[in-house]
């Protein structure tokens, strides 16, 4: 007779840092926030700051009032805005995601023990 015992999913999840609110998903949203830095409309710094994220719970928010107007409508004229060959302007996550996106999964990855995917 074989007896086999495992651990629960839920422990099993908890040792490698991947259940909800766990070390990787805060890793993964603060470097969000911080990459989206540099491509998120600058005017006096409120807005960028994404005052409304909880770290952990998977959401990135940028809380004040004019934020969806400034991710779907802004021009990106600013002094480092896209108009003028900055990164600054409208859908600041997408464009961040569209370069950064590898660098955090391979990131978060490694952080929950992972081996480094094969190319």
């Amino acid at each position: 007779m074989v007896q086999v015992r495992m651990k629960s999913a839920e422990e099993l999840l908890r040792a490698r840092g991947i259940e909800k609110g766990g070390k990787v998903q805060k890793y993964i949203d603060s470097t969000v926030v911080r990459l989206c830095d540099k491509y998120c409309p600058f005017l006096n710094g409120v807005l960028k700051r994404a005052l409304g994220t909880v770290y952990g719970s998977g959401y990135v928010r940028y809380s004040v009032p004019y934020a969806a107007n400034q991710y779907y409508n802004n021009k990106g004229g600013g002094r480092e805005g896209i108009a003028k060959g900055g990164l600054r302007g409208r859908f600041w996550f997408e464009r961040m995601k569209a370069v950064h996106r590898e660098e955090i999964l391979e990131s978060a990855a490694r952080l929950a023990g992972a081996r480094a995917r094969r190319r």
